[in-house]
């Protein structure tokens, strides 16, 4: 019996020869740069990924341009078309017309209704990009 369990040890302390053999040829052929195909496969992979998502950041940042670009190009509109109401309106009111005739009510309210509508359809875009 003490034949069949030095067979058994001997095999075990050979596969364990074995193993530390590999693993030291894996870290000598890894440290002389004989795995370099590899590294630079994993080199190449990582750079088409980074610059992937570089491209993607670019053209979030692209779309962020231009929505504020419309946003301001669009209040400044509203502001051309409403500035010469609100002088007509100002006007008026320190000719000394009454809020009761019919121009300056009508002044009063395009200059009161216009912003609304213009904060209105901007609530509505942002909260429609917003997930």
């Amino acid at each position: 019996m003490k034949a069949a369990e030095l067979g058994a040890n001997g095999d075990a302390a050979e596969a364990a020869n074995d193993a530390g053999a590999g693993a030291s040829r894996d870290l000598l052929s890894a440290l002389s740069g004989t795995q370099a195909g590899r590294e630079r496969a994993v080199a190449f992979k990582t750079r088409r990924v980074v610059l992937a998502s570089l491209g993607v950041m670019k053209d979030q940042k692209a779309d962020r341009r231009r929505t504020r670009s419309v946003a301001l190009a669009f209040v400044l509109i509203v502001l051309l078309a409403i500035g010469p109401l609100a002088w007509r309106l100002a006007d008026d009111l320190i000719l000394g017309e009454h809020f009761g005739d019919l121009a300056p009510q009508l002044s009063l309210l395009v200059c009161i209704l216009c912003p609304a509508l213009v904060a209105a359809a901007l609530v509505a875009g942002w909260s429609r990009r917003r997930p």
